[in-house]
């Protein structure tokens, strides 16, 4: 008996900017979205996609008059503020991503969930409720 792996359809670089911009990817890449969103990485990976949309506000703040350290600056402060409310709003993204591709909004890392699940156990446990 042979076992069939799977292939994981990757989106080619001009669909990750459209998809890192808000586009919806084909249905075909759905398992690559889902792997995304809620996948080992998925911090790491919004926070580098959220800051796509903000690369031509950078290069412009770069091209002001004046020296590097405050062209330099101002990218730095623009980065500080996308990066804040990137994160900041991570989970609402997450989510609209999620069901703007077909997916359930509430979907989660297994390992994750596993690891709450074990840490309210042991919890539990450890501090039985007596009602």
């Amino acid at each position: 008996m042979t076992s069939q792996k799977k292939v994981r359809r990757r989106p080619n670089p001009l669909q990750w900017i459209g998809y890192a911009c808000g586009r919806k990817l084909p249905d075909s890449m759905q398992d690559w979205v889902r792997n995304d969103l809620v996948g080992d990485w998925a911090v790491p990976r919004h926070m580098l996609r959220s800051m796509v949309p903000f690369i031509p506000i950078f290069v412009v703040f770069f091209l002001f008059p004046g020296p590097v350290w405050l062209r330099g600056s101002m990218v730095l402060l623009g980065l500080f503020l996308a990066l804040f409310y990137s994160a900041a709003y991570m989970e609402q993204n997450r989510r609209r991503r999620l069901e703007k591709h077909g997916l359930s909004p509430d979907l989660e890392n297994p390992k994750k969930v596993a690891r709450f699940n074990a840490e309210k156990a042991a919890y539990e446990k450890a501090h039985p409720h007596s009602f």
